[in-house]
């Protein structure tokens, strides 16, 4: 089973979880996610896009600055703008936060539903499937320079054959860096470990 396949399993249980929505967005760098995902009301994400609530938002602020999980009830963050007083006419009266990661690293998710606070073992389920995703999409800490040269050149368009002249070694040694590369990013084609890779803004 791929990463992706993977994400996509955790995720439709993550929906069943939150009845009135729930977001995640895994390892912010560079201050975006390398992934994420969102099942807010339609109407409820145009209004924090347009108004550019990510910015203000006591939750997403909470989960910056703690790790662990937090009752939206809980958050003792200002909330000049009353995002969470607003979010609260689309059906979202109670939910919570979950952090995990590094701060270099951060992942961040929370989870809605209008018609009671979630219990501890449900935000507990939760929390551990953010986890388990968290790991499951860790960037590495770096590629070689060889395999990033290999990786940049097929992304480019070059043949194998073609890819090894310019690099000046032999069509297996670029193949064996390529499949390195592969492992280092936990992918199973070399399209897909190029396009972590350019996540991970490794390219």
């Amino acid at each position: 089973m791929t990463v992706q396949s993977e994400i996509e399993r955790h995720t439709r249980e993550l929906v069943k979880m939150a009845p009135s929505g729930l977001f995640y967005a895994l390892h912010f760098r560079f201050a975006l996610p390398l992934m994420h995902y969102h099942s807010y009301p339609r109407d409820w994400t145009d209004r924090y896009t347009e108004r550019a609530y990510a910015l203000r938002d006591p939750v997403i602020l909470w989960g910056f600055g703690n790790s662990g999980t937090a009752r939206w009830s809980d958050i003792e963050l200002p909330d000049p703008e009353n995002i969470i007083g607003q979010a609260r006419e689309f059906g979202m009266n109670y939910g919570f936060v979950v952090a995990t990661g590094s701060i270099k690293s951060r992942t961040i998710a929370s989870a809605a539903r209008a018609d009671r606070e979630f219990t501890q073992s449900e935000i507990t389920q939760f929390a551990e499937t953010i986890e388990t995703m968290h790991r499951l999409v860790e960037p590495p800490g770096s590629l070689s320079a060889a395999q990033i040269e290999a990786l940049a050149l097929i992304a480019g368009g070059d043949r194998h054959a073609a890819a090894a002249a310019k690099l000046g070694i032999s069509e297996s040694a670029l193949k064996a860096r390529l499949a390195a590369a592969r492992t280092n990013l936990k992918a199973r084609t070399t399209v897909e470990a190029i396009q972590r890779a350019r996540n991970y803004k490794l390219l």
